[in-house]
């Protein structure tokens, strides 16, 4: 028996809630142990950007926060969890501000790629799992996705999906199914959409199905969404264009393809190579935190810095 923790953004027994425990109940169902989380009801503080627990890491520490609230709580549950279920609602086209709160502190002290750095070369220098970030960290975990918003028209929901991976992307958490709520305004609650409420079943199903295949990488990482997406790692529709036009980048993954108009159809490729350094991947937050560890300037290279910051101590 697996673990689903589902994670709800949203105001209590508001939509994003109704379907959290729906999916949870479909995992239920499976004979999975789940953990339900309204959000916003913890005490959660912005990341200040102090780097205390990259700075950790790198040094073989733990890494923890410094800060004093409720993450602790969240980060229990998400170490405990094998598997995660998101719910967020839309404001101005986004996430809301708590869940990107989450996403920067999740962001740089639970990545990976850190991390397992830090846990090997620790335990190869003979330190105790205790003195070292939480060894949970790299169990192979599995989680879905799913936004609402109240317009009927999609594209107001346009920056949801592909903001809400910032949550999973720096832990390794493998996105198996996300879906977009949208029209919600149409309805009094999700509880009057049928179709909604069958697809929010679907997705603890799929989530399910996942823990059934954990031993197996690629079959537990399958995409099970219904919508395949333009890049084929994160399944999001979203394209920017780089290096002067001559190429298309998912903002997601960070990974490079080509575009290109096949019988009135916009068709984009992503070779092999650049899919396997997406930024979802191991391979691919290794790249970047090599290159902050590799090419950030270190303190003291300015030796009259106090001298030229002077200007700007302007009173409160």
């Amino acid at each position: 028996m697996s673990k689903v923790l589902g994670l709800s953004f949203g105001r209590k027994m508001s939509n994003c809630e109704v379907m959290v425990k729906h999916a949870l109940n479909a995992c239920k169902e499976a004979g999975h142990e789940v953990q339900f989380i309204r959000v916003n009801d913890l005490d959660i503080k912005d990341c200040t950007g102090c780097i205390a627990c990259t700075v950790g890491m790198i040094m073989g520490k733990r890494g923890d926060c410094v800060l004093k609230d409720d993450f602790h709580i969240l980060d229990e549950a998400m170490m405990e969890a094998d598997a995660i279920i998101y719910g967020c609602p839309t404001f101005e086209m986004t996430p809301t501000g708590t869940f990107k709160t989450v996403c920067d502190r999740l962001g740089p002290s639970h990545d990976i790629s850190f991390r397992k750095v830090a846990i090997e070369e620790g335990l190869a220098a003979g330190k105790s799992p205790e003195q070292l970030p939480d060894m949970r960290s790299l169990k192979p975990r599995v989680g879905a996705f799913f936004s609402v918003g109240g317009a009927m028209t999609k594209n107001w929901l346009a920056f949801m999906l592909p903001t809400m991976y910032c949550m999973s992307m720096s832990q390794g958490i493998d996105i198996v199914d996300t879906f977009e709520y949208h029209g919600a305004m149409a309805y009094n609650h999700v509880v009057g959409n049928q179709p909604m409420m069958d697809r929010s079943w679907k997705m603890g199903e799929n989530v399910a199905d996942a823990l059934a295949h954990m031993d197996d990488e690629d079959e537990r990482s399958r995409w099970r969404g219904d919508h395949e997406g333009v890049c084929p790692v994160c399944h999001c529709d979203m394209l920017t264009v780089s290096n002067g036009g001559e190429v298309v980048e998912c903002p997601v993954c960070g990974i490079y393809g080509t575009a290109s108009i096949v019988d009135g159809k916009l068709k984009v490729h992503f070779s092999e190579a650049e899919q396997a350094r997406s930024r979802l991947t191991y391979a691919g937050k290794l790249e970047h935190s090599t290159e902050i560890k590799t090419c950030a300037a270190p303190t003291g290279q300015i030796p009259n810095l106090p001298e030229l910051l002077a200007p700007f101590k302007w009173e409160d």
